[in-house]
């Protein structure tokens, strides 16, 4: 692949995300099919979604999984849906307000708490699913397992109410927000696919440095992600450095500092 071919694949694929479009393969499609003939499908998409995803996908061949998947010996099963998703992404959506039952630290319930519903995250370090709202009662923000609500039901709120604590949100979490610059090595861009895909589930910007023939992405995330950053990080090694963010510079310097100290070898100076 050549420069012009990474930069031109790179641009396309920005401007496809922007505009909300989404590509996918045959195998993707051959997959999705095969999973929406799981039970668990009428569960995760209502009536009418489920017939336009099935309608679209009739020419496209069902996955054989015969000779890819063997089942082994099960964990215990955790599952990424939850029944309260839809109703809440539905909330979110029209701006409307909620009341709602739920537990926190200890085993505590609040009861028949009044809110405005922002946004639904999923931790890929605790892979479970959250909602962050604003709590009425407590005038606060906050962030709620979606497994610990009891109960839930949409309330009335004014327009112009709903409005200026969604503009109070995300002015308090652009605040909580930092930025790091991770830098890709040069010899490593003819993988900068692979690099970009580490990093999707975060908020990003990527810059192309001609002269140098340098990617620099830019993260910006809230501080309870920058574990998740940093095992990326790791898994992604000498492929990438990172140029701007102290905390994380020093937690990779820990670890390179204790990878070499199990080996044998020390730090320079000592």
């Amino acid at each position: 692949m050549n420069l012009f071919e990474k930069i031109f694949n790179h641009q396309i694929m920005s401007r496809l995300e922007d505009s909300g479009t989404f590509m996918a393969t045959s195998h993707e499609r051959a997959w999705l099919k095969t999973m929406l003939a799981h039970p668990a499908a009428a569960d995760a998409f209502t009536a009418d979604t489920l017939d336009k995803l099935r309608s679209a996908l009739e020419t496209d061949p069902v996955m054989d999984t015969s000779d890819h998947l063997i089942e082994k010996a099960q964990t215990t099963e955790k599952h990424v849906y939850h029944p309260l998703l839809r109703p809440l992404r539905r909330y979110i959506m029209n701006k409307t307000g909620i009341r709602m039952t739920y537990e926190i630290k200890r085993g505590r319930v609040n009861t028949d708490h009044s809110g405005v519903p922002y946004k639904l995250e999923y931790s890929m370090v605790k892979r479970e699913w959250y909602l962050l709202w604003y709590n009425n009662r407590h005038h606060a923000f906050m962030s709620t397992r979606v497994k610990k609500i009891h109960a839930l039901d949409p309330e009335s709120i004014e327009p112009l109410t709903a409005d200026r604590i969604l503009h109070k949100i995300e002015k308090t979490i652009e605040a909580r927000k930092s930025e790091v610059v991770i830098e890709i090595i040069p010899i490593y861009n003819a993988e900068l696919s692979r690099i970009l895909y580490a990093f999707s589930s975060f908020e990003k910007k990527v810059e192309y440095d001609a002269e140098n023939d340098t990617y620099r992405v830019a993260v910006s995330l809230l501080k309870d992600e920058m574990e998740y950053l940093l095992s990326k990080l790791r898994f992604l090694g000498k492929r990438v450095r990172v140029v701007e963010g102290d905390y994380l510079k020093r937690r990779m310097l820990e670890a390179s500092t204790k990878a070499l100290e199990r080996y044998g070898v020390a730090r320079d100076g000592e």
